[in-house]
């Protein structure tokens, strides 16, 4: 291993936009903590290089982390910076969770065409808006399945890339919308471009958006202490309970699962989720509340909800049509 400076870290990031602006700002944190400094170290991941296909077809997000995850447990970095809903409900043996920071606003965002239309204010108006029949850009199949309830005939479009390559081609007329997390546009500065955010109700975010979580080994005692200065415990719980709520349900990241635990009355936690059919024909809705520190008990309880509702059947489902998607590629 090569020689390093005794008190530096090195930590993991990829090298997209948000990615490093979510890396930077560990960084600054715990140095401004008092910790030891950080030097980024750039990991070109799965996910990046297959940057033309949708993320349902060649294997979910998880292709966002595993590189990284890798670089990890082979001791060629101290920690790892995620947006916390491209990581799987199970990590690698060896690895955990050290810390997250304060959660951003959580919620799905519709982006219109700069200067075109007027900002929606409700749900109604959104539809009215884009009418019917709409070209939406967006991969996600829990954003699809959830539209699908709003505009039953939409047409929805993958779309990757940085943000700014999103925003160009909507602006160009490739589509008449996108929706996007409102986490990322507010922290790379385009919170002006949010025409709309998607109230839970209607969309029920991804577990985790809106978080950004610093993996590391379990047993590295002293990057643990450095990322203990900066986690914020409330987010944490909350990133907890939603996990909790996947790892119950066995789902992975590009499933058809939202779940969106906000901050209760006192030191409690309430916790909203949904399993939702790819067309939207069907959906199972759960909720629990509960003390902060059961965050994990109240994700199981909403779990199991979920699965009593019918929500086992309705993943089965998905997998099936995922698996015979995959079988038809080259």
């Amino acid at each position: 291993m090569p020689d390093r400076p005794t008190q530096e870290l090195r930590l993991g990031s990829r090298g997209s936009q948000l990615a490093l602006w979510q890396a930077r700002t560990v960084a600054r944190r715990i140095a401004e903590a008092g910790g030891p400094p950080c030097r980024i170290v750039i990991i070109k991941t799965s996910g990046d290089r297959l940057q033309e296909a949708p993320l349902s077809e060649i294997g979910g997000k998880r292709l966002f982390v595993k590189e990284i995850e890798d670089a990890l447990l082979g001791g060629d970095i101290d920690l790892a910076v995620h947006s916390s809903k491209d990581m799987p409900a199970l990590l690698p043996e060896g690895l955990g969770i050290a810390g997250v920071l304060p959660r951003e606003n959580p919620l799905d965002a519709v982006v219109l065409p700069e200067g075109r239309r007027a900002a929606p204010g409700t749900v109604d108006e959104l539809v009215a808006v884009l009418g019917q029949s709409p070209s939406i850009g967006t991969g996600s199949v829990r954003r699809i399945a959830q539209l699908a309830r709003l505009f039953p005939g939409a047409r929805f479009t993958p779309i990757r890339g940085n943000l700014d390559t999103r925003l160009r081609k909507l602006d160009e007329g490739q589509h008449d919308a996108l929706v996007l997390a409102a986490a990322g546009l507010r922290r790379l500065g385009f919170a002006s471009r949010i025409s709309f955010a998607i109230p839970a109700e209607a969309c029920i975010p991804a577990p985790g958006q809106g978080i950004v979580a610093v993996e590391i080994r379990e047993s590295d005692q002293r990057t643990r202490d450095a990322v203990a200065l900066i986690d914020d415990r409330m987010a944490g719980a909350a990133l907890v309970a939603e996990r909790a709520v996947v790892a119950a349900l066995g789902g992975g990241c590009q499933t058809p699962i939202g779940a969106l635990a906000s901050p209760g009355a006192g030191d409690t936690l309430e916790l909203v989720a949904a399993v939702i059919a790819l067309d939207g024909s069907r959906a199972v809705h759960g909720r629990a509340s509960g003390r902060r520190e059961d965050a994990a008990a109240i994700g199981a309880r909403v779990g199991a909800e979920l699965i009593a509702e019918g929500a086992a059947e309705i993943l089965a489902d998905v997998r099936r049509v995922q698996g015979a998607v995959e079988g038809l590629q080259p």
